[in-house]
């Protein structure tokens, strides 16, 4: 493959639809092989916007404004980056032509707990947990007491945690539903699942093109509110265990198709593995990658993208912990310890250009001979960051 200065006129270009911390890692690593790098997202200063090329600012669920922009700069790739996007504008720009990554309906499938729920569970077979799909209070009740307590209670389309809730009795039923419309995307329909009391919960990350598929070693995460706060790799898991997972990560991306990484997350209770999700492109709990692998997750992603070979080397354990604001500002700055910096630690920080309690601004990243000492460690640089 040739490459060439950004900006040229056959340069390489991606168009990122979504342009947040993930992102931001994504452009970079485009840019390293000289790819031009487009980033469009809702609102202005986002992450990416700050190390793309060009940026764009618009409603990201308007079809006429993402085929527009799509349209103005002709990207060699669309690189689909958040749920909430017009994926009727996905369907319309792959007819006219466009390389949606990894292809339109792998997206309207994973950006929609429905779709691909129902793709894994009914359509390949895979081992979920118990669920159901409602629309109203009242259908909500019957699928909860259906479904038995505890049971989870998710939008059918939303990010980071946003609008899902554990039910433990009836009492909580009407608390969830109101949690349910702080969802960022869909909350028109919620889907309710039976709660699997495992004992952990990993991500698989997934990566796949024409010189084939490659996993990376498991992550571990613990999650508060639908929203990780710790991650590390590798998990110690079983070798059943993990093989099962890969079994189920390759069915369900050989379903999807097309190219790009794909975290694929589980719940494993002994030996027996549950999916649970997917995301069609580099996953939050994966950014502890930044630091374990000679390829993370992002440099990945752009490889996949650009059938180009998938290996790496992993450097040990690592984790990574996340900082979410204290505070509300429209100018926020971290105070960060300087002894997070040293020769198996640093911070990552976003640069988001707002804040607001709970969001998160900037992770810890640790490597370690020890996996415990590491995820201890990521977590003391975390509570030692303040915002204003």
């Amino acid at each position: 493959m040739t490459f060439t200065t950004p900006l040229q006129k056959n340069a390489i270009k991606i168009m990122l639809l979504g342009s947040g911390e993930l992102g931001k890692e994504v452009a970079i690593e485009a840019q390293r092989l000289g790819v031009e790098v487009v980033a469009v997202d809702k609102y202005k200063n986002a992450p990416a916007h700050l190390v793309a090329n060009r940026a764009y600012v618009i409603d990201m669920q308007d079809e006429t404004a993402v085929l527009e922009v799509i349209e103005k700069e002709n990207p060699t790739y669309i690189l689909p980056e958040v749920e909430a996007i017009s994926i009727s504008a996905l369907f319309e720009a792959e007819k006219k032509g466009f390389h949606v990554i990894p292809n339109a309906e792998a997206v309207n499938k994973t950006m929609n707990r429905k779709n691909i729920r129902v793709f894994a569970a009914e359509e390949l077979g895979l081992k979920t947990s118990n669920y159901q799909f409602v629309k109203t209070l009242e259908e909500l009740k019957v699928a909860s007491e259906q479904i038995k307590f505890p049971c989870v209670i998710k939008p059918v389309m939303s990010s980071s945690g946003h609008g899902q809730s554990i039910a433990r009795s009836a009492d909580d039923i009407e608390k969830s539903w109101e949690i349910a419309k702080e969802a960022r995307g869909d909350a028109s329909e919620l889907i309710v699942e039976e709660f699997v009391p495992f004992d952990y919960e990993i991500t698989l990350l997934t990566v796949r093109n024409e010189t084939g598929t490659v996993f990376c070693d498991a992550i571990g995460h613990v999650q508060k509110d639908g929203d990780f706060i710790l991650s590390w790799q590798p998990m110690n898991m079983s070798q059943e265990a993990l093989q099962k997972a890969k079994d189920i990560a390759k069915a369900v991306t050989d379903g999807l198709g097309g190219r790009g990484i794909f975290g694929v997350e589980f719940f494993v209770k002994d030996e027996e593995v549950y999916f649970s999700e997917l995301s069609p492109r580099p996953h939050d709990t994966g950014m502890v990658t930044l630091m374990t692998q000679s390829q993370s997750q992002f440099a990945l992603h752009i490889r996949a993208v650009l059938g180009l070979p998938l290996n790496y080397t992993t450097y040990g354990a690592g984790a990574c912990g996340a900082y979410k604001a204290k505070n509300e500002s429209e100018n926020p700055s971290l105070e960060i310890p300087d002894d997070a910096f040293s020769n198996n630690s640093y911070v990552r920080v976003f640069g988001k250009p707002d804040s607001h309690v709970g969001r998160r601004m900037a992770v810890s990243l640790v490597l370690d001979e020890d996996v415990e000492k590491a995820k201890e460690r990521a977590l003391e640089i975390v509570a030692g960051i303040s915002d204003k």
